[in-house]
Order: structure tokens, then sequence, then C-alpha cells
């Protein structure tokens, strides 16, 4: 039996998703979790990798089991021994060709950033620090130039083997939510770094460093240095990923 997991987590104490030769991930105490339910040392596949302390609302990841407990009962089974920055919030089963990585159509982030000369510890766990005011209405202007198909190497880091730099944006918006500006983006594949990027560019547009009618030849130039700083990794949540 092939089984989903769609999985939250704080990533704040963790190297990251994947399994890291010098860290805690959040796959390995899923995979551990597992071994304690189920009697069985499975390795569990994830929609992709989430970098240390990026955080998901959604992550999804699947892993094929004999176990005769139902599917929809994993979410709260495994829940027993999961730490409390990591819990599965839904359960199911699928079929044996449904892939967690490769059957993903579309996935969606967020970024969030505040604005405060100095740091507001119970806000700077998930958004990321801005000292200067931000002009909210170039962002929103900025960001739609994400949308469609591009080349979009200039807003990847290096370290990266993907030899396909194309990546389609579905939709991007930027908004102010009470003190924070979230800045959410869906499309069909992100490179490394991809959406922090995207987000430094457009503080860089916020504090005038960037003018938004300047981002069609950001985006063109396919040069990393025409594009904003790489934001740090606690602004930024993996909210869903989506299958059909």
């Amino acid at each position: 039996m092939r089984v989903f997991l769609k999985i939250e987590y704080d990533g704040t104490n963790y190297c990251g998703w994947q399994i890291q030769p010098n860290g805690l991930s959040v796959q390995q105490v899923v995979e551990k979790a597992i071994l304690s339910l189920t009697g069985e040392d499975v390795c569990i596949t994830g929609s992709g990798r989430t970098d240390s302390g990026v955080h998901a609302l959604g992550q999804v990841a699947h892993f094929d089991t004999q176990s005769s407990i139902p599917a929809e009962k994993f979410a709260s089974a495994l829940n027993q021994f999961l730490p409390e920055d990591v819990k599965v919030v839904e359960s199911y089963k699928v079929d044996s060709e449904m892939h967690a990585r490769f059957s993903a159509k579309r996935k969606t982030y967020r970024y969030s950033v505040y604005q405060s000369k100095h740091p507001r510890p119970l806000i700077d766990r998930y958004s990321a620090r801005v000292e200067f005011p931000l002009d909210i209405s170039a962002m929103q202007k900025a960001c739609q130039k994400f949308i469609g198909a591009h080349d979009f190497i200039g807003f990847s880091s290096t370290g990266s083997d993907v030899k396909d730099t194309v990546r389609e944006i579905y939709s991007a918006s930027v908004e102010s939510c009470g003190e924070q500006i979230i800045f959410t983006v869906c499309g069909n594949g992100f490179l490394y770094n991809m959406v922090r990027i995207m987000a430094g560019t457009l503080v860089a547009v916020g504090l005038g460093k960037i003018s938004p009618d300047e981002m069609d030849s950001v985006i063109l130039s396919k040069n990393r240095k025409k594009a904003g700083a790489t934001m740090p990794p606690r602004g930024l949540t993996l909210v869903n990923v989506e299958y059909c």
C-alpha cells in the first residue's frame, strides 16, 4: 500500500527536509516515527527538499507499507511518535504509480517579511525583518512580472545540477497582513533558493533599489547579480502541493 502524508512542521530546529550527515532532518524524524509505529524501516519520499530553517504547512511525502493500519489512520497514529514541531495533518492511500515528487503539478510558497527597526521575537521566527519602510504598491506591481514561463536561472543559487531552468509561475501576489507583508507564489516548480531570491528582489523593489519597470530586464538578463539578495530561510513556508 502506498500512503501519502501531508506534513506540517516548524523548520527552525532542523537541517531541512532531507536526511543530512550532520544534523537532524524532518525526513529522519518521520521515518523514525514510522519505524516505531509499524516496525518497518522505510525511506519516505518528499515532494521536494526544504532547506534548514524553512517551514511547511503542506509538505507531502509518500511511503510504501505492508502494515494493516488503514491509510487514513496513519496521521493520528504517527503523531503519537512525532515531536511537537512536526505533525502529520492528513494521510491517505494512493495508487502505486503516484509519486510525491514526480506527480506534483503545482507548489505554493509564501515568504513573510515585517518592517521594524528592532527584532520582534514573536514574529521573527517565521518572518524576516526589514528595517526600512517598503513600498507595497511597487512590490505588488513588480511581482506580476514573475507570472508566466521564464528562464529563472538568475533567481537560483549555485549548487544545483538542474539543467532545465525554465519554470512557469501561475500566480504571484504581495499583501499586507497586519504587521507582515506576505509574498505568495504558485508555480509548476522552483529552482534552488528561487523563492527566497524572488522575495529579496521584491524587497529591493520596495526599498526603491529596483524599479517595477526593470523587472522584465532583470528576469531576461539571467544574471544572478541583477536580482535581489537571498532572504533568510525562516520567512519561507511551503504552503501547498497539488497533484491534479
